[in-house]
């Protein structure tokens, strides 16, 4: 699991590889990913949007900008978590991600970044 706190907004990533197929006469891997983030601060907070850099190792960093997490923006409470699950495919066995969330203090209004750590994705056969 990585982790990385900012402003009192604790991130949590774990990610998991969920196999190969072929879409459109390539191979893909999909990666899943479990995401929490928890409110370790004093103020309650409401997440407003996503930033993504992700990273394949045969194509270029991808840039995915956009409002929520899985159609949500989520209010969290001094004290309390919010957990939701996504994922990626990608051109490659190997690949990380990358980000931060717009976020908004609701005692003070403050709009500030949370940043995500990097995480990688690896598909099990493709280390040694």
């Amino acid at each position: 699991m990585t982790t990385l706190v900012t402003k009192g907004i604790k991130i949590s990533v774990r990610t998991t590889f969920e196999g190969t197929f072929f879409k459109n006469y390539k191979m893909h891997f999909a990666f899943g990913y479990t995401i929490t983030i928890e409110n370790q601060s004093k103020d309650s907070v409401q997440l407003t949007g996503r930033h993504w850099q992700i990273y394949d190792s045969l194509n270029d960093m991808e840039v995915l900008d956009g409002e929520g997490v899985i159609g949500k923006k989520p209010v969290i409470e001094p004290g309390e978590s919010h957990t939701y699950n996504s994922g990626c495919l990608l051109a490659s066995p190997i690949g990380a991600m990358k980000g931060h969330y717009n976020m908004v203090n609701l005692s003070s209004s403050e709009k500030f970044r949370v940043y995500i750590p990097t995480f990688k994705f690896h598909a099990p056969f493709a280390l040694n």
